[in-house]
């Protein structure tokens, strides 16, 4: 399998042929240096890259030899994409609060580049549960939906008991003292009386968009 050394760190370019989209990019934890050669290395041999957890100062600095890239300030992404896919199936992106929206953000931006007609509805959460009921014209038709809460983390439970397809949770770490950064609705998720509700970690919209994703695409 192919991979490029570049000292700190092993390159996967093979990453495509086996998953259907390049190693993303992980910026948190690097300096700036190393992600930026990263970016470089991958984006020699891909039309469409992603760079999540990463800061303006990083993208201005990656810009300088890559001035295609663009960023999303709210979703802490640096894209590349070159040459779009064509978009397939139904995804909706559901958040409880607005709060929660950065983490939307992310979800959208993996679930677009990766080839999937996607969209979002925000503040839909348990408090006012009217907000949602007025939008299960497309709770319907989506295919896969990933549903962002903090807090108590209630909303995706709701969704799954209102829909027939598979939900995928995000937990975030917003919330008062006792919601734990988001242990709190990370618990509460992993306990849903509704049947069909998958859970990834904390704040992880991309992991999220990634396995929604896969399960759009089933069929297409």
């Amino acid at each position: 399998m192919k991979y490029e050394d570049l000292g700190f760190a092993r390159i996967d370019h093979d990453r495509k042929k086996r998953r259907g989209f390049p190693e993303v990019v992980l910026c948190e934890g690097k300096t700036d240096e190393q992600a930026v050669k990263i970016i470089e290395a991958l984006a020699k041999e891909n039309d469409n890259i992603l760079a999540s957890r990463a800061n303006s100062d990083l993208y201005k600095l990656a810009k300088k030899s890559i001035p295609e890239l663009r960023y999303n300030e709210l979703a802490r992404m640096i894209i590349l994409e070159k040459k779009s896919l064509p978009r397939v199936g139904s995804m909706l992106v559901l958040s409880a609060g607005t709060s929660d929206i950065p983490v939307v953000e992310e979800v959208v931006e993996t679930a677009s580049i990766m080839g999937n007609n996607v969209e979002s509805i925000n503040d839909v959460g348990v408090a006012g549960l009217h907000r949602l009921l007025d939008n299960m014209d497309y709770l319907k038709k989506a295919k896969v939906i990933v549903v962002v809460a903090g807090m108590d983390g209630a909303l995706p439970s709701v969704v799954a008991g209102l829909v027939d397809k598979p939900v995928i949770a995000v937990p975030t770490s917003i919330g008062y003292g006792a919601s734990f950064n988001g242990l709190a609705p990370l618990l509460t998720m992993l306990n849903s009386c509704s049947a069909g509700v998958g859970v990834v970690n904390i704040d992880n919209g991309f992991g999220a968009a990634y396995l929604a994703s896969l399960i759009n695409k089933i069929g297409e």
